[in-house]
């Protein structure tokens, strides 16, 4: 059979974008099958989708509909670009990318990196965070149409579909040339490094927004919004209210702006697309390059290195060691930590230092031993629900744990200690920078005392939420890719764990506010003892379940073909 030049078989209807939809339509239902859990799980991501969109739809009409131009171009500007941003930036650190339809599933196909292209951002188009952006940007045709009439309402509306082309696009983007750039060790550690520290200055960001926000000049905030009209991030939102306020001029311009912005990262897409699609044929290629001899050197690599010394030689060491070098070097597990390093140092400078911590001196600040405590919670309870899909990393490998017959608590425990190695340390980290920072050292007990006990209450926690509701990870080179639905799974697991986890450490904020400076003193031995019986007590219940759960565990797991 010869190949079209549109990349399709000859004889064939040529592949179209809708081909693709419907494929991805087709696998979404099939996936619902006899799952009753991934129907609540879909309904509940609907739900919550459609809240964000009625919330954005008001906030982005409402200013147009009390007829002020002025607030109406500042949000749409702020608005549209804060999504983009969102839509860059909650992919990578958070939610993943729904891989539903895998690139390299149709790595051997006829199929032009055109079509291949055009349908994978066609099927993008469907699905519930699509579908919320949407909606919740409607609200600027609201606004247009009050403000300009039906022609600004309109153009508008021509300006949403574009601004949400933008935002599908760059995600895909730059999800995908970060996944092809994690392939290479060297590169992974960099990028890695990277992203935490670009992370960080969300933290930084937050505390200065909500400052600027007290200390609002509406005016300048206005200039603002009108340069940032003219980027691509915030172009496509802002032309509605340009035509209600005569500048029709602007907006051909700023959708020339917006077009050339989406070819540009169609182009980066396409670029990382087809290196994602052949990177596992050269990864055989260099792997044969490089000889037996490198291949055995590879494989005779120690599995305790020098750190992990203090490990016994047997079953449970080798656990933790496996354990502990999976947490250094897969993607996925390594972008978590990453995760909660960013979340731990941001989170208690946004809520204990506040807005005066950027406009007066720390020795100022008022803030309670108890209103820290809590942020502490937060922290830990954070920490602890890093591993809530522990098994779904491992995929079908956990296949050899369940042959083995290892013990449901042994495993845990392990799984419990190698990731600890990693967390603990950055709990003490961040126990005593924040106390420099409030330049209150007494404080230390409390706060390492707050954290050791939510974590180890959370982890207890999250022990179940791992075992009784994990969910199968594509098999693909992007570390942040997920089946659809995970997203929502994933979300609504680390929901639950957070809740549990919060209620089960509030002893120690009560402690806190009930027996003062005592407490001081107390609070790291209790915390730390108190942390520690509930992970016991968790482990101890939990490798029970998992016991009786791992053939079940397996088979949700394993991803489907």
């Amino acid at each position: 059979m010869a190949l079209s030049p549109q990349g399709a078989v000859t004889g064939i209807h040529p592949v179209s974008p809708r081909h693709f939809v419907r494929l991805k339509l087709r696998m979404m239902a099939n996936s619902f099958r006899g799952q009753g859990w991934r129907i609540a799980l879909f309904v509940s991501g609907v739900l919550i989708g459609g809240w964000f969109a009625a919330s954005g739809f008001t906030l982005l009409a409402l200013p147009g509909l009390v007829g002020s131009r002025e607030m109406a171009g500042i949000a749409g500007a702020f608005g549209g670009a804060l999504l983009v941003v969102g839509w860059l930036l909650l992919p990578l650190i958070f939610f993943g990318v729904d891989e539903t339809l895998d690139p390299a599933r149709f790595a051997l196909l006829p199929l032009s990196r055109r079509t291949l292209l055009s349908g994978l951002l066609a099927a993008a188009l469907v699905g519930v965070p699509a579908g919320a952006a949407l909606l919740a940007t409607a609200g600027l045709v609201l606004s247009g149409w009050a403000l300009g009439g039906w022609g600004a309402a309109v153009v508008a509306a021509l300006g949403i579909v574009a601004g949400l082309l933008l935002c599908v696009t760059a995600s895909r983007a730059v999800t995908s040339a970060f996944a092809n750039m994690l392939r290479s060790r060297k590169v992974r550690d960099l990028a890695a490094i990277l992203l935490a520290v670009c992370a960080a200055l969300l933290g930084p960001l937050q505390v200065a927004v909500l400052s600027g926000v007290g200390r609002a000049d509406w005016d300048q905030l206005a200039g603002i919004a009108r340069v940032l009209s003219w980027t691509p991030v915030a172009a496509p939102y802002t032309i509605g209210l340009d035509v209600a306020e005569g500048r029709a001029w602007a907006v051909p311009v700023k959708l020339l702006i917006t077009a050339v912005t989406i070819a540009a990262l169609l182009r980066w897409w396409s670029a990382s697309l087809e290196s994602a699609m052949l990177g596992t044929a050269n990864a055989d290629q260099t792997a044969q390059a490089r000889g037996p001899s490198a291949r055995a050197t590879s494989t005779s690599a120690q599995l305790f290195p020098r750190v992990l010394g203090w490990l016994p030689r047997d079953r449970y060491g080798a656990l933790v060691a496996r354990e502990a070098r999976y947490w250094w070097r897969d993607t996925r597990r390594r972008a978590s930590l990453i995760t909660f390093s960013v979340v731990g140092i941001f989170v208690p400078v946004t809520v204990n230092l506040g807005s005066e911590g950027l406009t007066s001196d720390t020795s100022g600040l008022t803030a309670s031993p108890v209103v820290v405590s809590l942020s502490m919670i937060f922290v830990g309870v954070v920490a602890a629900i890093t591993p809530a899909n522990q098994f779904g990393w491992d995929g079908s490998a956990y296949a050899a744990n369940v042959i083995a017959g290892v013990p449901g608590r042994q495993e845990l425990r392990a799984r419990v200690v190698a990731f600890s190695l990693y967390v603990v340390p950055l709990l003490v980290v961040i126990a005593v920078i924040l106390a420099f920072f409030r330049r209150e050292p007494g404080w230390i007990g409390v706060l390492a005392g707050s954290l050791f006990a939510a974590y180890g209450s959370g982890l207890a926690v999250t022990l179940y939420v791992s075992i009784l509701s994990p969910y199968a990870l594509p098999e693909s080179t992007n570390p942040f890719a997920m089946n659809s639905g995970a997203g929502v799974a994933k979300s609504v697991q680390v929901l639950l764990a957070m809740v549990i986890g919060s209620v089960l450490a509030l002893p120690m904020v009560v402690a806190t506010a009930l027996l003062g400076d005592v407490w001081l003193w107390l609070a790291l031995p209790a915390g730390l003892g108190y942390g520690l019986g509930a992970l016991a007590l968790g482990i101890r219940l939990a490798g029970d379940v998992l016991d009786r759960r791992m053939p079940e565990l397996l088979v949700a797991i394993t991803p489907r073909r």
